[in-house]
């Protein structure tokens, strides 16, 4: 009898230890992507039936005794992390206490909604459908001061931490709370000397990005446009006429686009364009507040294609030096070509 009873005991000593490693043990694949994601609206059978076409798990059986253990009935979305070697039980107690991992959002320069919407559409459950009729609905940016030519003034480059399932409107007012903290009292003080409130200086900031990569000049550039604003001339910024054209891969600005009919045409039109044509840094942006006063009302590339830019305050020698810069342009292109017909 006494053998009996040890044969029983070594039997559910087995069986005991196999339950317990196959519902604590690592017993769990991690799926191509390190992620498992819960769309929203989905349910229990959903994810199971997820889980089991990722080969996550092998059967629901473990997982549907360790779901009903710890009591995970209502499913939540988002993405999560699956480790290597995970347990049935680490994963049902992540899903059931929502413990998703973060999705950074790194904000660079973007020069459009659709460029933003994709981006959004590539990082989060959202697409960049709703991306793009979040931000092209007037009824849905007025609650920010803002509209569907000026969304852009709501985006600080910089990294912003989501979950996956935040849907437009979340994300855009993260966005939109971290841009009203960039703007200080006392910024908002120096763009009034200029007549510039915030939303002017992002769009004036953005032509300037489009301007240049060369931090010394973006100051001197500001002032230029401030200048000129204050005497009631045109901006004539050549980056607003790639933006009313669409075509960013413009390397020079002929005569003929000049005519091109958009309200972004600052040849055609005074003052600032209605919104901002790229989302501007941080470093352009201050550049913008903290402007030098100048007598500058012109610059010009500087012929030694450099990057930087030659500034003057009269006409004629603007002219001269822009005469230099296009010599200088139609010499490269020469050699250019000269070296395609001799490759």
């Amino acid at each position: 009898m006494k053998k009996l009873l040890g044969f029983i005991f070594f039997v559910l000593l087995i069986a005991a230890i196999l339950i317990t490693w196959k519902v604590f043990g690592p017993t769990l694949k991690q799926p191509e992507g390190k992620f498992f994601y819960i769309r929203t609206g989905s349910n229990y059978q959903t994810v199971t039936k997820s889980l089991l076409s990722q080969k996550i798990i092998n059967s629901t059986r473990r997982f549907d005794f360790v779901a009903k253990a710890l009591k995970y009935k209502t499913v939540k979305p988002g993405k999560f992390f699956i480790k290597k070697g995970m347990s049935v039980f680490a994963l049902v107690r992540m899903l059931k206490n929502d413990q998703q991992s973060p999705v950074d959002l790194v904000v660079t320069k973007f020069r459009t909604k659709e460029e933003f919407a994709r981006r959004i559409g590539k990082e989060f459950e959202t697409d960049s459908v709703q991306m793009i009729r979040f931000l092209s609905n007037n009824d849905s940016l007025k609650h920010y001061d803002l509209d569907t030519n000026t969304w852009a003034c709501a985006i600080i480059p910089n990294t912003y931490t989501y979950f996956w399932n935040s849907t437009p409107t979340k994300i855009f007012t993260k966005l939109y709370a971290a841009s009203k903290k960039f703007w200080t009292d006392d910024d908002k003080q120096k763009l009034a000397k200029n007549n510039l409130t915030p939303t002017e200086a992002c769009i004036l900031a953005s032509i300037i990005e489009e301007e240049t990569n060369v931090k010394a000049d973006k100051g001197k550039i500001a002032s230029v446009y401030i200048n000129r604003m204050a005497k009631g001339m045109t901006l004539q910024a050549d980056p607003t006429i790639k933006f009313a054209m669409k075509d960013f891969g413009l390397k020079r600005i002929y005569e003929k686009y000049l005519t091109v009919l958009s309200p972004y045409n600052t040849y055609a039109n005074k003052g600032l364009p209605p919104g901002p044509i790229c989302t501007p840094s941080p470093e352009t942006l201050e550049e913008v507040i903290n402007a030098p006063q100048t007598d500058y009302m012109y610059f010009v590339a500087n012929s030694d294609l450099n990057g930087g830019s030659v500034f003057t305050s009269n006409y004629e020698d603007h002219m001269k030096y822009a005469k230099l810069y296009q010599e200088a342009l139609n010499k490269q292109d020469s050699i250019r070509k000269a070296k395609q017909n001799t490759d």
